[in-house]
């Protein structure tokens, strides 16, 4: 699993005019099963991402079209995270071949 974290580069009023397009990316890999949630960080100073993937490569790839990556409107940090401790639905959603539990 990865956490994808944003940090906007410029005001939310920047941010707000590329959403529609950032949304439209979240929602094309949230149905592929690449993304389990998302949303804003509060403050609103960026978002955050869980994220699942074969490979690191592919987290990146995939935070690489984003278009407020593409648009440079944001940064990006990318942790790969294994929980030790967790749900039947994580398993759920990590899937047998990365879950430790």
């Amino acid at each position: 699993m990865y956490i994808i974290e944003s940090t906007y580069k410029v005001s939310a009023k920047e941010i707000d005019k590329n959403l529609d397009a950032h949304m439209e990316y979240i929602e094309k890999y949230s149905n592929t099963g690449h993304f389990l949630a998302s949303g804003r960080k509060v403050p609103r100073d960026g978002g955050i991402i869980l994220a699942k993937a074969a490979t690191r490569k592919r987290i990146e790839d995939i935070v690489s079209k984003d278009p407020l990556n593409i648009a440079g409107l944001a940064e990006y940090r990318i942790i790969d995270f294994k929980a030790t401790k967790n749900t039947k639905e994580y398993k759920t959603f990590i899937g047998e071949d990365e879950y430790v539990g």
